[in-house]
């Protein structure tokens, strides 16, 4: 079975895994493992998936998993910096915490909060947390993301990243029916590469990318892929 590398768009793809359910492809260009198309649940599969979520502002241990994001991102914002949290879910919370903190936010999901007039607006920060694997155009939707930043604001992605395939095999991140592409360390390299942005790890599950600042000869690259495409799943 071909499938199109939905990261990169490259057609050198082959075989990585399979388990009952489903196959996983390889990337040779920008070392996504992805789930083919055919073996993608349907819109209301996925929104049945995701009602069974409870997460919530007021359950400490979750704000706890969000600070791994949330710690080293703030760190790096200016007082009063504008965000939004893409892909929110049934119970926004990283977008709580950065309120809190003093930093407005806008929130978008497209089964729970799907105002796409959020999508035109420019902020200085953009969280998607436990987002990116579910996403069916990766390449197209972080493109699109990266060009609402404003220069020199920042992309803070947290997914799990895949290291070997003998580990992939025992992996308990694949068994979520939602969870379509994995990523490794170097597929957000070549996505930082092929954005101009530049890119940190400041934790095994999370991944910040940077906009070049207004002057930089950097960065071009992120704004003209993004006026390309939709934002889509």
């Amino acid at each position: 079975m071909m499938a199109t590398c939905p990261l990169c768009a490259s057609a050198e793809t082959a075989f990585y895994h399979r388990d009952a359910r489903r196959d996983y492809r390889h990337c040779r260009r920008c070392d996504l493992v992805f789930v083919p198309p055919v073996f993608r649940l349907s819109p209301a599969e996925e929104r049945a998936v995701y009602d069974q979520h409870e997460n919530s502002p007021d359950d400490l241990g979750y704000r706890r998993f969000l600070g791994r994001l949330f710690d080293p991102l703030r760190e790096r914002l200016a007082p009063g910096a504008r965000g939004l949290d893409f892909g929110a879910g049934p119970g926004p919370t990283l977008s709580v915490m950065f309120e809190e903190a003093g930093h407005p936010m806008a929130i978008y999901d497209p089964f729970y909060a799907p105002d796409a007039g959020v999508l035109e607006e420019e902020y200085d920060f953009i969280t998607a947390t436990e987002v990116a694997e579910h996403l069916f155009a990766p390449g197209e939707v972080l493109a699109r993301l990266a060009g609402r930043l404003r220069p020199g604001g920042w992309l803070g992605l947290m997914t799990k990243r895949t290291t070997t395939r003998e580990a992939f095999a025992r992996w308990h991140y694949i068994l979520d029916p939602t969870h379509v592409g994995f990523f490794s360390e170097a597929s957000f390299q070549w996505l930082a590469e092929s954005l101009g942005m530049s890119v940190e790890f400041p934790a095994a599950d999370v991944v910040l990318l940077q906009k070049p600042a207004a002057g930089s000869r950097e960065g071009g690259l992120s704004e003209n892929i993004a006026d390309r495409v939709p934002c889509c799943r």
